[in-house]
């Protein structure tokens, strides 16, 4: 059987020998962005059910991935997120407005309407925006760490992705070149049981992704993903080491997507429901809130006010996205030259005119 780290039981208690360094006011600042994390999840999935934003990927049974490895990172590293950080880039500063207005593809949408939604980054936060290509992030973030290790900024950089990207000669090629250059790079694989429709089974024979490190000469580390302390703790373990020169680290965080891959897909048709609701029962915030609770410091009445404040505030920020413009059509060209040729200013003039 493998290891797995884990901080907390079922029952929301610290394990033995588990020492934390996180304030009373930082729990409670994971814990409200995990459950801001779901909340926004939820309506966006209504907004696109209603065909007020095109497309959304959730991240329902995750947030203890993303939120707990976010805590990890120092603000200087960089993050190559995949399709479900939304709770990285909310406990991180990203504004709600920022993630909404891209989602709608407003003017405001730093990307001016022009990635898929829910693959995104932000600049001023240092997340770089992903492809829809599986795996196509791992080389990138290898690459921005080794260029970090060449000038000496002590800058690490932490990479996202699934299990099904492990498939990919990407993940190969990414992990095999961190290893022989010992880039300062953290692998962070959400092992969440499904690929769209693959179940992991069909992705490897090894047992499970972590011990695939030992291939490219690094340490492999398997997290309870489901537990939002132990999450931090490797994560923020495996980022000191990548920062100090001790070389990458692959997390393997097992968890399962509790959700669709996507709103285009219906997952009820694949994936088994007795796994399904084992699964529910492990729900990572209402494990961090029996911890809270026992620690005295979460009660049903801040529950309720967290709940409604949050369903409040992004309700405000819906209407007030839906009332800005679309981007103007002259973003089609007006940021890809320094200076526009002549020729696509021609090209653009009959756009214009039709």
């Amino acid at each position: 059987m493998r290891h797995v780290i884990k901080c907390l039981t079922e029952e929301g208690e610290l394990n033995d020998n588990i020492e934390l360094d996180l304030s009373e006011a930082e729990l409670l600042k994971t814990y409200q962005t995990m459950v801001l994390t779901r909340i926004l999840d939820t309506k966006m999935i209504a907004l696109q059910r209603q065909g007020r934003i095109g497309f959304y990927l959730s991240s329902y049974g995750e947030e203890a991935c993303s939120v707990g490895s976010a805590l990890g990172v120092s603000n200087n590293d960089w993050f190559f997120p995949a399709y479900r950080e939304q709770g990285a880039m909310l406990l991180k500063g990203v504004s709600l407005h920022f993630i909404i207005s891209h989602l709608r593809g407003t003017s405001e949408d730093e990307h001016k309407g022009r990635a898929l939604p829910g693959l995104f980054g932000c600049s001023s936060k240092r997340f770089v925006a992903p492809s829809a290509p599986v795996g196509t992030q791992i080389p990138h973030g290898v690459g921005a760490a080794l260029a970090s290790k060449l000038i000496g900024d002590n800058i690490a950089t932490i990479i996202y992705f699934g299990d099904g990207a492990t498939s990919s000669n990407d993940f190969h090629s990414g992990l095999n070149f961190a290893g022989v250059f010992k880039t300062p790079s953290v692998f962070f694989c959400k092992n969440n049981q499904w690929a769209i429709s693959t179940h992991v089974d069909s992705q490897t024979s090894s047992q499970g992704i972590a011990v695939k490190a030992q291939a490219y000469g690094f340490d492999g580390v398997l997290v309870d993903g489901n537990d939002v302390l132990a999450v931090y703790l490797a994560t923020k373990t495996a980022m000191e080491n990548a920062r100090d020169g001790r070389g990458p680290t692959l997390i393997e965080a097992l968890t399962y997507r509790l959700s669709s891959h996507s709103t285009s897909d219906d997952g009820s048709r694949y994936q088994d429901q007795i796994e399904y609701k084992k699964w529910l029962n492990k729900d990572p915030i209402a494990r961090f809130r029996k911890y809270l609770n026992n620690a005295g410091i979460w009660t049903v009445e801040y529950e309720q006010e967290l709940q409604e404040k949050f369903d409040r505030q992004i309700s405000d920020i819906i209407a007030q996205v839906e009332s800005s413009p679309m981007p103007s059509v002259d973003t089609l060209i007006t940021d890809v030259y320094s200076e526009i040729p002549s020729a696509l200013k021609s090209d653009f003039e009959d756009i214009k005119n039709i």
